[in-house]
């Protein structure tokens, strides 16, 4: 299919990042919702890391065989 084990992750340090400014574009631009719905968010897209590490690593078992 053409998915390798490096565009997972890329896929995974990514959503670290987008993690972060995500939390922090929360907080700047919804000041009145508080710091609770920030790191809802946060936490939200930065549960997507493990997932990507795993399929990286599954992945690159596969490439191997």
């Amino acid at each position: 299919m053409g998915l390798r084990s490096e565009h997972a992750y890329f896929a995974a340090v990514g959503s670290v990042g987008l993690s972060f400014s995500v939390w922090l574009g929360s907080l700047t631009k919804e000041p009145g919702q508080g710091l609770d719905r920030a790191d809802r968010w946060g936490i939200f897209i930065g549960e997507w890391a493990p997932t990507f590490f795993g399929l990286g690593i599954a992945l690159s078992q596969y490439e191997k065989d």
